[in-house]
């Protein structure tokens, strides 16, 4: 992949190649979740992954982020293999590279959501000033600049993951992923959020990939892809409407 701009090569923002997970099932016999996936993402560009309940989207998820290890397979993120970082550094490759949003938000409820999306830039290391002053610029964008000082109990379901959002491109990560970030949310709450998710990521230059039973949703990315039995593979432009479990 080339930079349009200088001509250099730049590595891919996401790099999946030959991707299994196996897991032991009660009965002792293995459960093979993930067959073979591969997957190539650039800097910039928006992946949906759809398919039944219970076939691995979340596996998978997880597995590109550095949060679980694939059986067989590599994952690379920005080039960097994370097979040969040790604990510490495939922490530091999360905090820096990866935002996360999951379908519930995971705020610290005890926080502000001016603190809860300053964290992880402190757990980074950032001057508390600067980690201030990106934070009420991101709660800005996501339009809850008068709600920076409520801790989550005080906000609505939208306004929660509008603030995970937020913090999730705290670090201004290269990629973004999300698992059903609006399943939990009514239609206009999830619209909203779907708006705000596609602006950030196109005015920071992020790439995304969003697992989701949301047609619409996964309609506004570049691809979208459907994973089913194990396997990862492309439906085109069309995506006829999901059931409430896909």
């Amino acid at each position: 992949m080339s930079d349009p701009r200088s001509g250099a090569v730049t590595p891919l923002a996401v790099e999946a190649a030959r991707v299994e997970r196996n897991f032991d099932g009660a009965d002792g016999r293995e459960i093979r979740v993930l067959r073979g996936v591969d997957l190539r993402l650039g800097r910039g560009e928006t992946v949906s992954i759809v398919g039944p309940s219970g076939s691995g989207k979340s596996t998978l998820l997880h597995i590109l982020g550095g949060l679980d290890l694939p059986t067989e397979g590599s994952i690379a993120l920005g080039g960097r293999d994370l097979a040969n970082l040790d604990d510490v550094q495939l922490a530091q490759v999360r905090n820096r590279y990866v935002g996360f949003v999951f379908q519930f938000h995971h705020l610290l409820r005890d926080f502000t959501a001016l603190e809860n999306v300053m964290m992880p830039q402190l757990i980074a290391g950032a001057a508390r000033a600067k980690a201030r002053k990106r934070a009420l610029d991101l709660l800005d964008q996501v339009g809850l600049a008068d709600r920076s000082g409520h801790v989550p109990s005080k906000l609505s379901g939208g306004e929660q993951q509008r603030v995970a959002t937020a913090r999730a491109l705290a670090n201004e990560p290269p990629v973004l992923l999300a698992d059903e970030p609006s399943g939990n949310l009514d239609l206009e709450t999830s619209d909203l959020l779907h708006d705000v998710l596609f602006d950030l990521v196109r005015d920071h230059g992020t790439a995304m990939v969003v697992v989701t039973h949301n047609s619409a949703l996964a309609a506004r990315t570049d691809r979208i892809l459907r994973l089913a039995s194990g396997v990862l593979e492309s439906v085109g432009a069309e995506l006829a409407p999901l059931e409430p479990g896909d």
